[in-house]
């Protein structure tokens, strides 16, 4: 279904009475701010109230619950919230797919991958981790625009990484927001919906997603029952406040010894140790002095305000701090015995694999020979 609109994402600017300051409204897709309006939707068929046909847009573990609920809700026949359910999810090289895709294909959902969205007519897109720029012709497809589900109060921490952001930062509170998506930018649209929560003490950032993202469920079904008024009630985000939440790469993970205190090697760990990722966890080094304390059997790192203890250290695996002493540091020590272990500095570490030992011994064979 077409909804032919005179103008959508252009702001119209308008004179408010206190003041006579210039305010900017946006035009929503059916309307003035989200709701249908004649003017602008002539001789359309836009639904004005429950069920509503729903594209779902995600991808990880946050996105899955957000389907969950919406998949919950149509199943709920006596409520009839949602009517049609299909699911958008991007390519991935795991033969199960992503979280999203998995949930999918288990309750039978109509699964399209991007960039291909179907040929169906719905009402409303909903998104949640999905980490596409969407078109301003694919946002046009829906006469209610599309709805976006973000593990933050934003305008703090925009972008494709908020709760890891939340815990890296230390932040006391965090929540949710239900927004418009507009086109062509991450996170800027009107909100519709924001609550708050505390971030629980020592929370990972993988705990925290499953806080946020069962109220974000939450939160999206209650906007659902009333998406027109919704939509007339939203509000354009402080200008204030921006932070912007990158995707997180393996530079993120190096731990810079001398230069952070335990509580921010504390939350790096919280925020990202959980991630299962050979290229981030792989590449942390250890450039502070390192002690391996036998009793406690736990290696001591040396940062900018003391001491820090390490139980484990992943590389390839995990090793415990046992194993890590007997195969690098013990075995430096004893190249070294009269080094001091304040010497030890891991990322200059190079222990030959054996391959290259082998390597080496032929070579020195063939150099005796000759």
């Amino acid at each position: 279904m077409r909804v032919p609109v005179r103008r959508c994402w252009g702001p119209r600017l308008s004179r408010s009475l206190a003041g006579g300051r210039p305010r900017y409204q946006w035009r929503a897709l059916v309307g003035i701010n989200g709701a249908p309006g004649p003017e602008d939707v002539r001789d359309a068929q836009v639904r004005k109230k429950p069920p509503w046909r729903v594209l779902f847009f995600g991808t990880d573990q946050f996105a899955r619950e957000t389907l969950r609920a919406l998949h919950a809700a149509r199943e709920n026949k006596e409520e009839e919230l949602i009517e049609k359910l299909e699911v958008v999810t991007i390519p991935s090289p795991s033969l199960k797919g992503l979280p999203v895709k998995q949930f999918a294909v288990e309750y039978q959902l109509p699964v399209h991958e991007w960039p291909h969205v179907g040929s169906g007519d719905f009402d409303v897109g909903v998104v949640a981790s999905f980490g596409r720029l969407l078109s301003e012709t694919l946002i046009l497809k829906f006469p209610y625009g599309m709805l976006n589900v973000h593990p933050s109060c934003l305008p703090r921490w925009r972008g494709p990484a908020p709760i890891i952001h939340t815990v890296l930062h230390g932040d006391a509170v965090t929540g949710v927001t239900v927004m418009q998506i507009r086109p062509k930018r991450f996170d800027v649209g009107p909100i519709l919906k924001q609550e708050t929560v505390p971030v629980p003490p020592k929370a990972t950032s993988k705990e925290l997603e499953v806080v946020l993202s069962r109220l974000g469920a939450d939160m999206l079904i209650s906007v659902l029952k009333n998406l027109p008024e919704s939509l007339s009630n939203g509000r354009q985000q402080p200008t204030e406040g921006v932070t912007y939440a990158p995707k997180i790469s393996s530079a993120t993970s190096c731990i810079k010894w001398e230069e952070q205190t335990s509580e921010q090697i504390l939350r790096l760990y919280r925020a990202i140790g959980n991630i299962v990722n050979p290229k981030l966890t792989g590449q942390t080094v250890i450039p502070g002095s390192v002690v391996y304390h036998k009793q406690s059997q736990v290696l001591l790192v040396y940062c900018k305000d003391g001491w820090i203890g390490v139980q484990s250290v992943m590389l390839k695996k995990t090793l415990t701090a046992a194993d890590f002493h007997n195969g690098y540091l013990h075995q430096w020590h004893q190249k070294d015995s009269s080094a001091e272990a304040h010497q030890c500095r891991f990322q200059t570490l190079r222990l030959p694999t054996k391959k290259q030992k082998k390597k080496e011994l032929l070579l020195c064979n063939s150099t005796l020979s000759s």
